[in-house]
């Protein structure tokens, strides 16, 4: 009767497992120095060897030649513990065997000597299955179990063993496994198996498992049955549902040009064949990391799981980015993905992620926009001592935009010094709670304060914003200012909304600027001047002298 190839090449020792070089070094010590645990916890996501790891490690115990680290293979107990059916290997599956009765059941058993072997062997799978009240019932087992008793708990959710039972254990936890070694391993059963491939192929099948053995070796064993003896790529590719970096490749060439009408058609052919919008949106954001690794790394890396001919042509197209852009392009992609898990128009979805993905493309940084103030070619003209605070905001992020209050921007004349109010007494508290925020060096939250409406309602401070200003708003930082100024208790609370657009009185104003040479000079400097032009609704709220440092 035909076996699958994953449990046909399943490892019988050690040696034969890759990857996990941790937990094989510490249970051959382990058994090198007779320093066996009563219970061990194996956690780890699927197909990385846990359950292998256990009957290797219960067949080290009860071989004939042991305990050993390397088990004969051919005594009784290495035989059937390898079919899965040793007289003294108890295999549970906590999935269904979860409630406190299996557990008082198994209770009884420990107390028994094994039948032949040296150990009973306890190997629970799925354990974080079990049921709280039969974990209950297994604590004072687990913690004095009888000399010849070992519990094995293999678990993908470690996180749900209760940390009474995990106080008990060694606990080990199982890597993903290494793409290059989990190719390595495909090829070498591929050429037992007389099976025609090629490194890209193998490179497919490994990806599809996402580090898990068996789900690799699955995923081959149906591509021989759907290819027969020979593989190719392409066909691996379209069995699994997977995209080839043509596929892929399609969204970045129109990313380069500009191109939103692609992007439809990518869609369009993807809705035509019958392809799943989820797992194409998926498979882009790793396309799109992918890149983004490489663009960083600017070589191949370990870090992508890829073939080195696949790395070679990702390099290519990844040079053609910027970083910044291609973490735009991730963030995007990966907030496509998500929004298509529960969209019931993953089309619309989908078309309207990829066509975010042209728009951000177009936007233009806020540093190349002032760069390009002074002027084409010529050398940058030295850094005026001013601080601007625009209150226009950045080019690069249009969709930022807000209602600002308008203010006549400042003139170059002079103007007469006139002494600053007291921030923490004069005005609203609207102005006061702005005025002091501005005199701390807080202009992040003064902007939010700006653009927002306060009434107070009985002991309740109600700030009316935009909900791009809700965070600043929500801080404890903040809070503690508003405690400060407002003089008394008060519950802030949020509301999003459009506020009122009138301006803040405040003492901090344009006049407070000295008439004085720098800030002449400043004010008449031709950068300063063509920053206003650009942003016509700005004003200069202070001038310093970089020479002379903060004070």
């Amino acid at each position: 009767m035909y076996q699958v190839i994953a449990r046909k090449y399943r490892p019988q020792t050690f040696a034969e497992l890759i990857s996990q070089e941790h937990v094989k070094t510490t249970l051959e010590n382990a058994i090198a120095q007779q320093r066996i645990a009563h219970g061990y916890i194996f956690a780890g996501q699927r197909g990385t060897g846990k359950t292998t790891v256990a009957r290797i490690l219960a067949r080290c115990l009860n071989c004939e030649k042991g305990p050993t680290s390397t088990p004969c293979g051919v005594c009784a107990s290495c035989l059937e513990i390898a079919g899965g059916s040793g007289l003294d290997v108890i295999e549970i599956d906590a999935a269904s065997n979860r409630g406190i009765n299996e557990m008082r059941e198994l209770r009884e058993n420990v107390r028994f000597r094994p039948a032949r072997d040296r150990y009973k062997v306890f190997i629970i799978d799925e354990a974080h299955q079990i049921t709280s009240e039969a974990f209950n019932a297994l604590l004072k087992t687990l913690e004095e179990p009888p000399e010849w008793v070992v519990f094995l708990l293999c678990t993908t959710e470690s996180h749900k063993i209760p940390v009474t039972i995990a106080s008990r254990c060694q606990q080990f936890s199982f890597r993903s496994v290494d793409f290059n070694e989990l190719v390595a391993r495909m090829e070498e059963i591929a050429t037992k198996e007389g099976i025609d491939t090629d490194k890209e192929t193998l490179s497919v099948l490994a990806q599809a498992g996402e580090g898990s053995v068996r789900d690799s070796l699955s995923a081959l064993d149906q591509a021989i049955a759907c290819c027969g003896n020979k593989l190719e790529a392409s066909e691996v590719r379209a069995l699994l549902g997977m995209f080839g970096l043509e596929n892929l490749g399609q969204v970045s060439q129109a990313l380069l040009a500009g191109d939103s009408q692609k992007m439809l058609e990518v869609v369009a052919d993807l809705e035509a064949n019958g392809r799943s919008l989820q797992h194409f949106a998926r498979e882009l954001a790793r396309y799109v990391r992918n890149l983004l690794v490489l663009k960083i790394e600017g070589k191949f890396s370990k870090l992508v799981a890829a073939s080195p001919g696949e790395q070679e042509r990702m390099l290519a197209i990844a040079a053609q980015f910027r970083e910044e852009d291609l973490t735009r392009y991730l963030k995007l992609t990966l907030d496509l993905f998500r929004d298509l898990q529960s969209s019931l128009q993953p089309r619309l979805h989908l078309e309207m992620g990829l066509l975010r993905l042209v728009y951000a493309s177009r936007l233009q940084p806020i540093e190349e926009a002032l760069a390009s103030l002074g002027g084409g070619g010529s050398a940058p003209a030295p850094k005026a001592p001013t601080t601007m605070a625009p209150k226009a905001p950045p080019v690069a992020t249009p969709r930022q935009a807000s209602a600002a209050p308008q203010a006549t921007p400042v003139r170059s004349a002079p103007a007469p010094v006139q002494a600053a109010p007291d921030p923490m007494t004069e005005g609203d508290l609207r102005s006061r709670l702005y005025n002091s925020l501005m005199e701390n060096k807080q202009a992040h939250l003064a902007d939010a304060v700006e653009h927002s409406q306060i009434e107070e309602v009985g002991a309740d401070l109600v700030f009316t914003t935009l909900k791009m200003y809700q965070m600043y708003l929500k801080s404890a930082e903040f809070d503690a200012v508003v405690k400060r100024v407002h003089g008394k208790p008060a519950r802030i609370v949020i509301k999003i909304g459009e506020a009122s657009a009138a301006p803040v009185a405040s003492a901090l104003a344009p006049p407070a600027v000295k008439n004085n040479e720098t800030s002449e000079r400043a004010l008449a400097h031709p950068e300063v001047q063509k920053f206003k032009e650009l942003f016509p609704d700005s004003q200069v709220r202070a001038v310093r002298n970089l020479k002379e440092g903060d004070a």
